[in-house]
């Protein structure tokens, strides 16, 4: 059945959030949200698309401390940035690792970020059970194949995924997120963007209708830090996380001094391993201290039979992440 909707593309930031914040039923467009896909599929149907892709928001900025990057920035220009070549290459090995290089050239950051889950029971309308797609409803998840689904964070609603690569990097850096409302702007750290799905998984991040991410803000790895981006999935490419792992370290007479870990994979929302980096703290870079450290990031996990097997997979790969970035600053 088709869907009539109208279609306005943007000439000024302003006006645009105006039309949007006014309209329950009208919606953004720009690349990476995979909106197209789910209004193809029948899932999301809005009665009026704003077009924003011709917008000033793109661009790349940088200080001594930071990479401000605009949110219609393409993941593949972030990717080619030197400064994020140099500073923070994690990141970087996101980027690449997350999508073909034509996607790359389409996706923006913004976008990226906004995308929505890939359960294929939200994405099914056929599917009555979704949560997410109509609260009250149920998971089919639940009760069904689980295997690209979460285990932490999840609730007895919802146990879709969190499919962003580059988010996992982002959220161990305390990247945070510049938004542009009626009301005005607003700076949002992203480990506070998302939500966990619990009472109300249609719910997803905080932001309020008709807000538009402007710009990401990117804190820089301290200098002679090391990092790396650890992706696990079925195949070598185009394919989402069964696992990943986004780790940063500072490691001084074989004491880690600063530790920053986020999983991908793993979690309904890219998932900061808060408890995994006290762990790390002080301690001596060695094998013990890393599967401790992957013990306590997982110490929270809920799998299902379906997911169970990413337990342990999630604390292998952690471990393999923490000794490459200690093997390289060794």
């Amino acid at each position: 059945m088709m869907h009539p909707f109208t279609y306005a593309q943007a000439t000024d930031a302003d006006q645009a959030v105006a039309v949007v914040s006014a309209d329950p039923n009208a919606s953004f467009l720009a690349g990476g949200t995979t909106q197209l896909d789910l209004m193809k599929d029948g899932v999301l149907n809005p009665e009026r698309l704003i077009d924003i892709t011709r917008l000033p928001l793109g661009g790349i900025t940088h200080t001594d401390s930071a990479v401000r990057v605009g949110a219609l920035t393409t993941m593949e220009e972030l990717a080619a940035d030197p400064v994020v070549r140099e500073r923070l290459p994690f990141v970087r090995e996101a980027l690449l690792l997350g999508a073909s290089t034509q996607l790359r050239n389409m996706a923006t950051i913004g976008g990226n970020l906004l995308q929505r889950a890939r359960c294929r029971y939200f994405r099914d309308p056929t599917v009555a059970a979704c949560n997410k797609r109509n609260p009250g409803s149920g998971c089919a998840a639940i009760t069904g194949i689980q295997r690209m689904h979460a285990i932490l964070g999840t609730s007895d609603h919802c146990i879709a995924l969190h499919a962003s690569d580059v988010a996992v990097p982002l959220a161990a850096l305390d990247a945070v997120v510049h938004v542009q409302g009626v009301d005005g702007a607003r700076s949002i750290p992203l480990t506070e963007f998302y939500l966990p799905p619990g009472d109300t998984p249609h719910v997803e991040n905080v932001l309020r209708h008709g807000e538009l991410i402007t710009a990401v803000e990117i804190p820089l790895l301290a200098e002679g830090a090391g990092s790396h981006y650890l992706k696990v999935r079925d195949r070598v490419s185009y394919e989402f996380a069964l696992v990943s792992a986004g780790v940063a370290l500072v490691v001084g007479d074989g004491l880690i001094q600063e530790a920053r870990v986020a999983l991908g994979g793993v979690g309904t929302i890219p998932w900061r391993a808060w408890d995994a980096e006290a762990v790390l703290r002080g301690a001596r870079a060695e094998a013990g201290v890393f599967r401790s450290a992957a013990e306590a990031a997982l110490e929270g996990a809920r799998p299902l039979p379906g997911t169970a097997f990413k337990v342990e997979l999630a604390k292998r790969t952690l471990v393999r992440t923490l000794e490459t970035v200690a093997g390289v600053l060794s």
